[in-house]
């Protein structure tokens, strides 16, 4: 399983909606490097919901429940079914993502206009820790 980030504006669709709906096909993604991360995503991967634009804030994860799809006429375009899994215990915001040296090489902050971008795994169980869930597969000793 692979691990991903998601944008999306609150006021355009946001985390609340995407629970009220139950699932959603995650389109209108017009820019070829982000294009290259949803073509490499496969069903049971999951992703941050990243809230843009005025929370700038990871608020909950999502699952990819399906293939990806044409989306647009020429279909070089391509869209993906999603569903949520969770809320974080609490958001993360993009300050506290930039204060955090062990987020220092996200994508997120690295390329910090992609829309959908590779999430490490380690940087996934950071973020995790910073919420308050307990990441999976963590060794607790």
């Amino acid at each position: 399983m692979a691990y991903w980030l998601m944008k999306s504006e609150p006021t355009k669709y946001s985390w609340d909606d995407l629970v009220r709906d139950g699932s959603t096909e995650w389109d209108g993604v017009r820019n070829n490097a982000a294009r290259l991360h949803l073509r490499a995503m496969k069903p049971g991967d999951e992703a941050f919901f990243y809230h843009s634009m005025a929370d700038k804030a990871i608020v909950g994860i999502m699952r990819i429940v399906g293939p990806q799809m044409p989306d647009g006429e020429d279909g070089s375009w391509v869209k993906l079914p999603v569903e949520p899994v969770n809320a974080l215990g609490r958001p993360v915001t993009l300050a506290e993502i930039r204060g955090d040296p062990r987020l220092a090489k996200m994508e997120l902050l690295r390329q910090s206009r992609l829309s959908v971008a590779p999430v490490r795994d380690d940087e996934w169980r950071r973020v995790l820790e910073l919420a308050g869930n307990r990441p999976p597969n963590l060794n607790l000793i």
